[in-house]
């Protein structure tokens, strides 16, 4: 993929993960892809709305005017919000655990929208993120013993804030993985204590479908006494 392919491609599972969360008009949208992302400041309405359009043609996001009475100027501002199609298409963008998820810009975006993604696909991405990483340390670590001597004091100073603001990631991505994996051994460990626990015999419920009653619990609370009320208030019971 070009990288003019893969920055369509990032901004289209930004676009989608944010309509997502909630229907928004463009404005808003390139708002929120600003707040979330940074990294998309360079973008502009030149980039956004033929994005846009091209969702809108593979029927992945839709239009909608607001109502009439919530228009405010000359002008309606139209809503993008994601179809089921635009849904199913972020569900797939969000499996993406591969090499192209660990790059700097792309894992940003993958990473904004985590709480969407299977707990699987979040722990691959952040392993991968911190594998690209501690790559890079090495060979910088490695360039930087070789020419050391021929650096002046600002460029290594440069060069030893680098490494530090990686070092600095690596360490946050080791606790997100830790917390991964304590978290996902939990719901295992709570899962199999759950699937391990049979009834000794027939429950209740089992017992009331086969004879053909509902249960008591399962009535709808009040029923009686809403049924009573509605006597009350029929016009029969005021002659």
């Amino acid at each position: 993929m070009t990288d003019s392919g893969s920055r369509s491609a990032l901004l289209e599972l930004a676009v989608l993960g944010s309509l997502h969360e909630t229907p928004l008009h463009g404005y808003e949208l390139r708002k929120r892809l600003n707040t979330l992302l940074g990294m998309f400041r360079a973008f502009s309405y030149g980039s956004l709305y033929p994005c846009l359009r091209s969702l809108l043609g593979d029927g992945l996001i839709a239009e909608e005017e607001p109502p009439e009475d919530t228009v405010l100027g000359r002008r309606s501002k139209i809503v993008y919000k994601l179809t089921a199609e635009g849904k199913e298409r972020l569900h797939e963008l969000l499996t993406q655990a591969g090499p192209s998820a660990w790059e700097d810009e792309s894992f940003g975006i993958h990473f904004a929208f985590f709480r969407h993604a299977e707990a699987e696909v979040r722990l691959r991405i952040l392993e991968g993120r911190r594998s690209r990483l501690e790559e890079r340390l090495e060979r910088v670590r490695t360039a930087l013993a070789r020419t050391r001597e021929r650096l002046d004091r600002y460029t290594l100073e440069l060069q030893r804030h680098g490494l530090e603001s990686v070092e600095r990631e690596v360490r946050w991505l080791n606790e997100l993985i830790d917390s991964e994996r304590r978290s996902s051994t939990a719901l295992s460990a709570a899962a199999e204590s759950t699937g391990s626990a049979t009834p000794a015999g027939p429950t209740e419920t089992d017992d009331a479908d086969e004879a053909g009653v509902t249960p008591p619990q399962a009535a709808a609370p009040g029923r009686a006494v809403q049924e009573r009320d509605q006597r009350a208030d029929s016009p029969e019971a005021d002659e």
